[in-house]
Parts: structure tokens; sequence; C-alpha cells
């Protein structure tokens, strides 16, 4: 389990690493944009990102 989790770690750093590399200015963009929503705002999105993140891995992995 701690394997998966580290991979997944990796993973998650490799496609950061891939949107800083080969979008900068549009990533920065973005980071200024999400810094001016309120925090309300924020945790909507960020609730909205997790539940579609353990809905796709769901699929992905199957239940149990």
């Amino acid at each position: 389990m701690w394997g998966e989790l580290m991979a997944a770690a990796c993973l998650a750093l490799v496609l950061e690493g891939l949107f800083l590399f080969a979008a900068p200015r549009a990533w920065r963009q973005a980071m200024v944009q999400l810094v001016r929503l309120d925090e309300q705002r924020l945790r909507r999105i960020g609730g909205l990102v997790l539940v579609a993140a353990l809905t796709g891995l769901w699929l992905v992995r199957g239940p149990g």
C-alpha cells in the first residue's frame, strides 16, 4: 500500500512539473486567479476536485 501511495504522489509531482515546464505562463496566471478567490469558493473547488478524483480512482481501481 505504501508503495502505491508513493507512486501516486510521484505521479502527481510529475504532472505538476509537466504543467510548469510546458506552460509556465498559463500556470502562473491560474495561480494569480486562485489567490484572488475567497476561501468559500476555494473550498468548493477543492471539494469538487476531491470528489472527482475519488470517483475516478474508484472507477479505475474498483470498489474495495
